[in-house]
């Protein structure tokens, strides 16, 4: 185990790490804060989360149920009219990677500076800013990772590994029912492990006691997969064909690290790797190097999406902080460069955030990008907007709830008795599951995701609201009749939402004689 100083005590570290990650939240929420203030609303995937939380299983199509869970705790806790409540436990999260950086960072032997150099590069992470602004499995994932991190490298420095490996087994069991990525995380740092000296560690009985806990936590989804026919490898396989996500070569891949990050942060992680595979005093780490070599290698190979990469960051961070770190006798120069590159990455920060937080209304977010020349790399194939892809997606929901209510409400008394609301994708059911809860209309069917497997609600299709992309000629087609009863236009929204709302009667096939059809599993 490396030897601290009084400065850098496990107290001191830990009093360190909670003060940076108090900051983290303070961010996050006031950044939600400016945003809601600013006329963003809630992000679609957050609606399609609040409903799988009002419908808890052990897992849903698209992902596993602890993004569920935590939707249905924020949403009982704190209703969904407040933002910045809404997305507390992302926020928490993000407080938590910030604080297990700083512990990573002190375990790895660095100082006081260190600490702070390696938070600070965290907390100033653009692509950290904005998974942590909006509720979903995203901002828990670098948790999970990290504190098996964290683990490994007690466990290699002779800490009790009783304790650590069981602390390994509870965090990477966790994660996978958090999000099913954090496999090819598991599978690189194995790899890493048993490529380099510390492969000692895998000798332990503990170790069996480990993936014990892994196996026992993850069994609930894993029956639930078999019970349901492994829906969520049905979907990955349609959504690996359907060209919906774009494919980056790998120097796009590389360069989407280098910018979701801040682009000067490269100094402290960059910096990190490079101590992390040649340092001596980083012999015992190497595993961490190694790990994010390989991993990098297995994203770009599978074309995964840009962001995937992101939760191993904390610890290359963490190992940045360490290289750049300073003791008495080091030289006034690396100081200096040390306090301008932190003051220059907060200044960059402060600057972009308005790409990471929507904290500027739709109009002025536009005039900022205009005068800036920046721009968004999208993960999706789609039409492009006035605004990103993942602002878009925080606009107009409200509108289409309202105007889907409407034209239910609009219909005679003996037809709303039979009627039902069929939707195409799981943002506009989730429009109406969730905002126009309040008209008190009937849920929402769709054959979205997991909207699919619960089913048409015995509806006939005799009577239907419809929100979808259709023309009015291929409503036709289903229905004897159809209308447009609204039209979706707002100029802010996503263009693939600029949909009509249709009244349609007469449905040629019932739900449930074609329910197979209608399923969109992509």
């Amino acid at each position: 185990m490396p030897s601290h100083d009084a400065r850098t005590s496990l107290r001191d570290a830990v009093r360190l790490s909670l003060f940076f990650a108090a900051i983290k939240l303070l961010v996050q929420i006031a950044g939600n804060v400016a945003a809601q203030h600013a006329g963003y609303g809630i992000f679609r995937d957050e609606l399609y989360y609040i409903v799988c939380g009002r419908h808890l299983q052990f897992g849903y199509v698209d992902q596993p149920p602890m993004v569920a869970l935590q939707a249905r705790l924020a949403d009982g806790l704190f209703g969904h009219g407040n933002l910045a409540l809404l997305r507390i436990f992302a926020g928490l999260a993000g407080a938590a990677k910030v604080f297990l950086t700083g512990m990573l960072t002190w375990a790895l032997g660095g100082r006081r500076t260190a600490q702070i150099l390696a938070m600070l590069g965290v907390l100033c992470a653009a692509i950290y800013l904005g998974i942590d602004a909006f509720l979903s499995m995203n901002s828990f994932e670098p948790v999970f990772w990290m504190l098996c991190v964290f683990a490994i490298i007690r466990i290699v420095q002779g800490a009790d590994p009783a304790l650590w490996w069981t602390v390994f087994g509870v965090s990477a069991g966790l994660g996978l029912e958090n999000k099913h990525s954090e496999i090819f995380f598991l599978i690189a740092l194995l790899l890493a492990i048993a490529l380099l000296p510390q492969r000692r560690i895998l000798l332990s009985r503990w170790v069996a006691v480990s993936v014990a806990i892994i196996a026992l936590l993850g069994l609930p989804n894993l029956l639930w997969q078999i019970h349901y026919h492994f829906p969520t490898v049905q979907w990955l396989l349609n959504v690996a064909h359907s060209g919906k996500d774009v494919k980056l070569s790998p120097p796009e891949f590389l360069f989407a690290q280098f910018a979701f990050l801040n682009p000067l942060n490269i100094f402290i992680w960059g910096t990190g790797l490079v101590w992390l595979l040649v340092s001596k005093r980083a012999r015992d780490y190497r595993f961490i190097g190694l790990t994010y070599l390989i991993l990098l290698a297995l994203m770009m190979a599978l074309h995964g999406k840009d962001y995937y990469l992101s939760p191993i960051y904390p610890m290359l961070f963490a190992a940045g902080g360490c290289a750049w770190d300073w003791t008495p006798a080091s030289s006034p120069e690396k100081k200096i460069t040390a306090v301008v590159l932190a003051s220059l990455i907060v200044m960059t920060t402060i600057f972009f955030f308005p790409m990471s937080v929507p904290v500027l209304s739709p109009p002025r977010f536009v005039t900022y990008m205009r005068v800036t020349h920046l721009h968004t790399i999208d993960t999706e194939e789609h039409k492009p907007g006035l605004l990103p892809q993942f602002y878009a997606d925080m606009i107009g929901w409200q509108q289409m709830a309202d105007a889907i209510a409407a034209a239910y409400n609009s219909l005679p008394a003996q037809d709303r008795a039979r009627a039902g609301i069929f939707c195409g994708n799981y943002g506009e059911a989730g429009a109406v599951d969730v905002l126009a809860r309040q008209y008190g209309i009937p849920n929402a069917i769709s054959g979205h995701q997991t909207y699919w497997l619960w089913g048409s609600h015995g509806y006939t299709g005799d009577v239907m609201v419809i929100a979808s992309g259709a023309t009015l000629d291929q409503v036709r087609e289903v229905f004897s009749s159809a209308q447009v009863a609204a039209h979706m236009d707002n100029i802010y929204s996503i263009p693939h939402e600029h949909i009509n709302i249709y009244i349609a009667r007469g449905r040629k096939k019932a739900y449930q004689q074609n329910w197979n059809d209608v399923k969109v599993w992509r």
